[in-house]
């Protein structure tokens, strides 16, 4: 049997392995089972489904979720006054953190004996495959070289994956694209093989990796390491001096930081070569690239500047620096001259800078958006920063700017696939482009991708958890002025009703707690016409991270006269992992315009345990990125030929599932490996 690693990574994307190539007596009974319980079609090698597979699914999808608080929801949560639910809620607080009693968990006072109805509503098909040992191992070598070929970092249960599968003897690695991945890898393993995807400049970013993993700090002016770490970077350096990895130039750019490292590791010069790299960085000049990219901007010579970058750097380097370049720009010969060395052949840095003016602010206050060891961090700009702003560009400059970039993005992609069959829902998908803050799991999609709510559903959002006490699931609704509401523990005593229905707070969930939220679209919209979006969230009120305890979370379209159990996995439309390393996490948005669902799934670096303290304005530029650019308009511009007959194609591209007696390569909403191949290519 495979790995359990390896077997979540394939349920995500609707693959069962089996663990002989012989079919079981009772493969109907496994079918019907899985079927009946949750929904899920097998479509190709149904003769070799197994009844592990039961129980197997219902651990991914669920089965033996824990009660809410009102176990009643939500019927019975409406049935009782705000005085009663403030009461229930007050009570509770009183027993756990008034008394210290989280012995079990906590149930109303007020609630009466409910019976449910049999389950009713109509889910819809979740289509798997079953294969064999050896075909899954083939495509999980598929699956790592694909996201060996990415740039960007990934995400936490994407590098397992291809951790674990390179440290075992079967895997060759043929590349590392990320030098991100590849030190994580490095420090991981202390493997110094990998120092072949890396220069000498890249050795600050591995000591920035090993000083927040093996000590939780994040500053790299206080080092503290241990002689085994010591040798490890002196070794690490000497090899880099071997392989004749050596960018002394770029080394100047951390000039400070190299000093103390040196001096903190007792680095001892063992070739010539080395001998100067040490000199250098201990002397008082500075040949950075750019340090002479500065001297130019400053003497207002952009076309030096720009070629100062580009000579280096590469095209690239000046589209990562554009708003500043621009900003500084005193006529259209400068400007035009910057726009014709930006092209480059960089598909990821195009689409990156694509997004980025899709969103330019020139007069509001900005939110930066940036990740560190996996984690998104947020600066929003303060007062005294916005009046003191010099990167301000017009509206017809950034007009001319994302024209250039989507004519060199046609230029780049254009001819790589032949006849491509592009399902009109692929609109919705968005494109992998930094998925690193994201967590993983069943029916998990790209940040930013749409999912529309049907007219007859409404949308329940739910969390559970073991090993911690107290996990709090919010919504804030967002008008159009960035006004908020609030409805979480703190304010649902008085807000239940039909449009909105909480399940109430468990604070005593150690052996096993779950809340909900019921969101019906079209009686929300009546209750609360000023607002537009929702964002959804949820926090670690014990303190702990995610990452010391269990916690899963995901969503459910329901009917609106809902039948059954409070969490039937039929109607699971995903449940993912959050684990990581923060206490507290964004899942999804909601735009009540459009009846939409938004992927969010968002890793904050934060220590909040009230999800009201955080900014969330920010998440709103996620709302829209499928109208900049989208799964559909990406393989578009790959295409020789769009057709529309799904059997003459080569590729297709579909959220759907899919009849056809050709061979061609079939790439899901989920599948974010292909896409990140081809973003990479």
């Amino acid at each position: 049997m495979l790995k359990e690693i390896y077997l979540n990574y394939l349920f995500e994307k609707h693959i069962l392995v089996c663990d002989r190539d012989v079919a079981e007596q009772n493969s109907f009974e496994v079918l019907f089972t899985l079927a009946n319980m949750f929904n899920i079609r097998i479509d190709k090698g149904a003769k070799y489904a197994q009844r592990w597979m039961i129980n197997y699914a219902s651990e991914q999808l669920g089965q033996n979720v824990p009660e809410p608080f009102y176990k009643g929801f939500p019927q019975s949560v409406r049935e009782l006054t705000s005085d009663q639910l403030l009461f229930d809620q007050l009570f509770q607080y009183v027993r756990t953190y008034g008394m210290g009693d989280f012995s079990e968990a906590g149930q109303s006072l007020f609630e009466e004996n409910f019976d449910r109805i049999a389950f009713k509503e109509e889910a819809d098909i979740k289509v798997f495959s079953i294969v064999t040992e050896d075909e899954a191992y083939a495509k999980l070598v598929g699956l790592t070289d694909e996201l060996l070929m990415s740039t960007r970092p990934l995400s936490d249960s994407q590098y397992e994956l291809v951790k674990d599968l390179i440290c075992s003897d079967s895997y060759e690695i043929k590349d590392i694209a990320s030098k991100n991945t590849c030190i994580r890898l490095l420090v991981d393993l202390r493997d110094l093989r990998f120092a072949k995807f890396l220069y000498l400049s890249d050795v600050i970013k591995v000591v920035d990796e090993i000083n927040y993993a093996e000590y939780g700090n994040k500053q790299l002016n206080k080092l503290n390491l241990k002689n085994v770490d010591r040798k490890f970077l002196t070794k690490l350096i000497n090899a880099l001096f071997d392989e004749s990895r050596c960018d002394i130039r770029n080394c100047y750019e951390r000039k400070k930081i190299w000093n103390g490292l040196l001096h903190h590791i007792h680095y001892k010069a063992v070739s010539d070569e080395a001998k100067s790299f040490v000199d250098a960085m201990r002397s008082d000049k500075n040949e950075s690239v750019f340090s002479e990219f500065e001297r130019s901007m400053n003497q207002k010579s952009i076309k030096n500047a720009v070629d100062t970058l580009k000579r280096s750097k590469g095209a690239s380097s000046i589209l990562r620096n554009l708003n500043y370049i621009i900003s500084r720009c005193d006529n259209d010969e400068d400007i035009d001259y910057v726009l014709k060395s930006i092209s480059t052949d960089n598909t990821i840095v195009l689409l990156q800078v694509l997004m980025q003016y899709a969103h330019y602010k020139g007069t509001g206050a900005r939110a930066f958006k940036f990740t560190k060891h996996n984690k998104l961090k947020v600066h929003v700009e303060t007062d005294e920063e916005k009046a003191a702003r010099r990167s301000v560009i017009s509206a017809d400059v950034i007009d001319k700017i994302t024209d250039k970039i989507r004519e060199d993005l046609k230029l780049c992609l254009k001819g790589r696939l032949g006849k491509v069959y592009i399902d009109p829902d692929m609109v919705n998908y968005a494109l992998p482009l930094q998925e690193n803050t994201s967590q993983g799991g069943f029916g998990t999609l790209t940040r930013g991708s749409k999912i529309r709510i049907g007219e007859t559903k409404k949308l329940r959002v739910f969390t559970y958890w073991e090993k911690v006490n107290d996990i709090d699931l919010s919504v804030f609704g967002i008008d159009e002025y960035g006004n908020r509401r609030e409805f979480s523990w703190r304010t649902m005593a008085n807000n239940q009703s039909k449009a909105i229905t909480y399940s109430g707070d468990q604070t005593s969930g150690y052996n096993g707690g779950s809340e909900y939220f019921d969101i019906d679209m079209d009686e929300f919209r009546k209750l609360y016409p000023d607002t537009r979006y929702m964002i959804l969230c949820d926090n670690v009120f014990s303190g702990s991270p995610f990452s010391k305890c269990f916690c899963k979370a995901g969503y459910m379209t329901r009917d609106i006269n809902d039948s059954g159990q409070v969490y039937e996995p039929k109607t699971v439309k995903t449940a993912f992992m959050i684990n990581c390393d923060s206490t507290f996490a964004y899942l999804f948005g909601v735009d009540l315009k459009t009846n939409e669902l938004i992927w969010l799934n968002t890793t904050r670096d934060s220590s909040t345990i009230v999800a009201g303290d955080t900014e969330m304005d920010f998440l709103l530029d996620y709302f829209d990125v499928t109208d900049t650019l989208n799964v559909y308009s990406f393989f578009e511009m790959m295409a020789d030929e769009v057709v529309s007959d799904i059997n003459e194609a080569q590729v297709i591209v579909t959220d759907k599932p899919v009849k056809t007696d050709s061979d061609a390569l079939i790439i899901r909403e989920f599948d974010t490996e292909k896409m990140i191949a081809y973003l990479n290519n």
